[in-house]
């Protein structure tokens, strides 16, 4: 299977182009004109677009802490993230069968047809080597999210390019306004404060990226840039051989990652805790809604810092090579439970003082 796909690769190149940013910075107006211009080129190309194919439950959902109705992130949504990549492999491999393929909760089935029609046209399929595009439209704001799209393309000896989109946080939030299912504010602005874009001299697998400005309507010229980027792409498509610092560095996004995982479980429980402590102080009903966003607010901004802390300290570690629940125990105990007493001695003294 493994050579079939080779072979296909080498006379038929695709290329997997991401364009990242905040919600609103233009991302999906740049694909839609990139993907008329493809054609020009003799390119077949398709707008993957994740907010066309992840059901909109995915992204948020409503949980209860404490009597307390919040938003939170989905625990599952790098799972509708990889069925996506999933599904762009198994077209890759056997095109012919698209039609065929399982319907899966995680993926909107008929979205995922009229997003590939594009490149099976004509019926008889790609056998005149006519270059693939997969024009992947997200917000990707972790370099980890958009690692796990070059990690495809090197295990398929795809192309593979970014390009990041930036804009004023002032600008994407007036855009967004203007959508019919508008991202809220508040996320858009937590995104912004996590958002990793591409750096090439951090990370060398980002080397392929651009970075437009998209305050404005983007040019010809930027047009032109992304077309020269993904024609880079497809002309230097990515190895598949062995990279023993591309491993580490994935251990290490994975070490990460439950690091934060397990930090936050520690800070919920915690933060259980000390609404149990405000109920038995009778701090108001009223208050009990803010003190829970503030606590939560609190934990956000806490595993934001640990998860940045913690790349930049711990370089190139094997899992196995950290005390991931000593990590934990330590930063939980020295930063987030000293905040969170903080806050909620200051409600209690606000009760009592009234």
């Amino acid at each position: 299977m493994a050579a079939a796909v080779s072979q296909r690769v080498l006379r038929a190149p695709a290329c997997l182009c991401v364009f990242c940013g905040l919600p609103g910075a233009g991302k999906s107006t740049l694909t839609h004109r990139v993907l008329g211009t493809a054609t020009e080129h003799g390119w077949k190309a398709a707008v993957v677009s994740y907010d066309e194919l992840i059901p909109e439950q995915a992204y948020y959902t409503e949980v209860e802490e404490d009597g307390v109705k919040l938003k939170d992130m989905h625990t599952n949504w790098k799972s509708h993230r990889q069925a996506v990549l999933q599904y762009i492999e198994q077209f890759l491999e056997r095109p012919e069968v698209v039609v065929e393929l399982p319907s899966s909760p995680l993926i909107h089935g008929a979205a995922w047809q009229l997003c590939v029609q594009p490149l099976l046209q004509p019926e008889e399929l790609n056998t005149d080597g006519t270059p693939l595009l997969f024009l992947l439209d997200d917000n990707f704001y972790y370099q980890s999210m958009r690692h796990e799209v070059y990690q495809l393309a090197r295990k398929l000896s795809l192309g593979f390019c970014q390009v990041y989109l930036q804009c004023d946080l002032e600008t994407c939030i007036s855009r967004n306004q203007s959508r019919p299912r508008p991202t809220p504010v508040k996320v858009i602005m937590e995104m912004e404060k996590r958002l990793e874009c591409p750096n090439p001299h951090k990370n060398p697998w980002e080397f392929q990226s651009i970075s437009l400005n998209s305050t404005n309507d983007v040019s010809k010229s930027d047009i032109q840039r992304v077309i020269e980027l993904i024609s880079m792409a497809l002309n230097n498509p990515l190895s598949p051989a062995e990279d023993n610092n591309e491993q580490k560095e994935a251990d290490r996004l994975k070490c990460a990652m439950s690091v934060v995982h397990q930090a936050d479980q520690a800070c919920r429980r915690l933060i259980s805790e000390a609404m149990k402590t405000a109920r038995e102080n009778q701090v108001p009903s009223e208050h009990m809604r803010v003190l829970a966003a503030r606590l939560n607010e609190c934990k956000a901004t806490f595993l934001l810092d640990l998860r940045k802390q913690f790349l930049q300290e711990v370089r190139f570690l094997q899992e196995e090579d950290v005390n991931v629940a000593q990590v934990v125990k330590r930063a939980v105990e020295s930063v987030f439970d000293d905040k969170k007493n903080e806050i909620l001695s200051q409600f209690i003294i606000i009760h009592k003082t009234m």
